[in-house]
């Protein structure tokens, strides 16, 4: 062998051996055969076989066969047959808005102590703007009787107004009018037959629009999710596994799965192998916690990253959400009159009744631990208003066996506090005290702290606030997860905020670093002197 051609091999060799130490990582992530990952396989066996089925056709029911006049009859009607619904459904938060079972527990939940930083509270059900989304006829909480229509009807009549005709109607004596009235009432007739599990458009009247409006509150929760296709949502495309919301929120006794307030959706990650009972509202429900390929490095992430940090790359990516509201702005008029203000998106940036709004789409979350449950401030509540309160953040960190890095959404705003109590306050919105009427912040509050029994001193100002929203929805395809780099890189990683851990591209450390290239120099000179030896052995064998 000439040394020419010896120097070639030998820099052959060393490039090669450095490029797979390089990448030895991405090497080692790659299994050597094609097989389906476990968590997908197992994710389709739990699906398997989907399809609902019943023992009852509703267009044959004697019970709903009759001209109704009030929603009050048809509660009365279903409840003839379904006898024990109105029992199980008055335990649950959907009813009592409250998170305790005990309902003398008033603390956290919207007909109790609790707040936020967009509508504020829902003043103990006074507020009847809110009650828009009770489950109860005609807005009146629970005092009222159950609207079972809410959830279980996919006609799109509008019960309530339907009713309002009937009685205005009715007081005429009109021959064709009283056409009219058997009309509405055969159109009620057939709507109420239309019975169904909870579609998504269902949830969403309530939960899409919640906090006054399309993708207020949630980001990843809005009117785009009522028929996506899957590049919004792999899970609840229609073009995909078109899921409903209770695919996932598994629903007992009317209970239906999901974090409440500082409780966790569940106590511990159990997948359907270990817990066949299991609620599936978690990702580990279905996909175990071994979700890729067999080997992939990603696995090892499963108990530091929540999936959806890595699934969810963005939220609002149809729909802009509302990231900031400033309450200190409310009240401003034009010619003596409230007035509304649109920017980008089509979406208000100004409300004379709401105060000043900012809107985002295809937002990056920010990340945060979390074992699934959070912190709440509610008005009852001590604050330090010299800092930013938070209303809502997650609770964990690194040292909790259940918690995980996860995906948020941190809607700001600044809101009214009380300047003696250092209390969060709870203005009345609507109705004739409301600010909403009156434009009256001081008498707002004043009333409004009343319906829940807690004193105001008189004089307010206003703080900054957070409030964190989990992402959990708007699960992209696997082809547009995250790639490693947006993480494990130096400059503006994704993970930036997470510290007291090391990150592998992100973090900088002298003794892994010095290790590392101690290992690379270790091997280059083991190749270098493994082909030194092998040329002068070869070269006194040829002679």
């Amino acid at each position: 062998m000439t040394p020419r051609y010896f120097l070639r091999s030998c820099l052959a060799v060393i490039t090669v051996t450095a490029f797979f130490c390089s990448f030895q990582a991405a090497f080692a992530s790659t299994p050597e055969n094609g097989e389906e990952a476990l968590g997908r396989k197992l994710a389709k066996q739990a699906v398997k076989g989907s399809k609902r089925w019943s023992t009852i056709d509703h267009t044959k029911a004697e019970a709903l066969n009759k001209d109704f006049t009030s929603g009050e009859e048809i509660t009365g009607a279903c409840l003839s047959c379904h006898s024990e619904a109105a029992t199980q459904f008055h335990k649950t938060i959907h009813w009592t808005w409250l998170a305790s079972g005990d309902k003398s527990d008033i603390r956290y939940g919207k007909a109790g102590y609790s707040v936020n930083n967009f509508c504020i509270s829902g003043n103990a059900m006074e507020d009847k703007g809110c009650l828009k989304c009770h489950v109860s006829w005609n807005k009146k909480g629970v005092k009222g009787k159950i609207n079972c229509l809410k959830c279980h009807n996919s006609s799109g009549l509008n019960f309530i107004e339907a009713f309002g005709d009937i009685k205005a109607f009715s007081e005429d004596n009109d021959p064709e009018t009283n056409e009219m009235v058997k009309d509405i009432q055969q159109e009620i007739k057939q709507a109420i037959t239309e019975v169904t599990f909870p579609t998504r458009k269902n949830c969403g009247e309530c939960h899409f629009k919640g906090g006054g409006g399309d993708g207020v509150k949630h980001g990843d929760l809005d009117t785009s999710l009522t028929k996506p296709n899957r590049m919004l949502d792999v899970h609840m495309g229609i073009d995909g596994k078109n899921f409903s919301c209770t695919r996932c929120h598994t629903t007992v006794e009317h209970n239906i799965a999901g974090r409440i307030y500082t409780n966790p959706a569940v106590e511990t990650r159990k997948s359907l192998i270990e817990d066949d009972l299991a609620p599936k509202i978690t990702c580990v429900s279905c996909h175990s916690n071994e979700p890729h390929k067999n080997d992939s490095k990603m696995n090892d992430h499963t108990d530091v990253v929540s999936c959806q940090a890595c699934h969810i790359p963005k939220y609002a990516r149809v729909n802009p959400t509302k990231m900031w509201w400033d309450w200190t702005k409310a009240g401003k008029m034009k010619d003596g009159k409230p007035y509304v203000e649109k920017g980008p998106f089509g979406k208000p940036v100004y409300k004379s009744i709401k105060g000043e709004f900012r809107w985002e789409k295809n937002v990056i979350p920010e990340y945060f631990w979390s074992n699934g449950s959070q912190t709440s401030t509610t008005a009852d509540d001590i604050i330090d208003p010299a800092q930013i309160v938070k209303v809502s953040h997650p609770v964990g960190d690194k040292t909790d066996p259940e918690a995980r890095i996860f995906p948020f959404k941190i809607h700001r705003g600044k809101q009214p506090y009380d300047k003696i109590h250092k209390k969060l306050l709870a203005p009345m919105l609507s109705g004739k005290r409301g600010f909403w009427t009156t434009f009256d912040m001081n008498d707002a509050i004043e009333y409004g702290n009343k319906t829940l029994g807690i004193p105001y001193s008189g004089e307010f100002d206003y703080v900054e606030t957070t409030y964190a929203f989990p992402i959990t929805h708007m699960v992209a395809p696997k082809e547009n997860a995250l790639n490693c780099t947006e993480c494990h890189i130096r400059e503006n990683s994704r993970l930036a905020s997470i510290t007291g851990l090391y990150l592998p591209g992100r973090n900088k450390s002298n003794l892994i670093d010095t290790i590392g290239w101690l290992s690379v120099l270790g091997a280059l000179a083991g190749v270098f002197f493994h082909g030194i030896g092998r040329f002068f052995t070869r070269n006194g064998k040829e002679n």
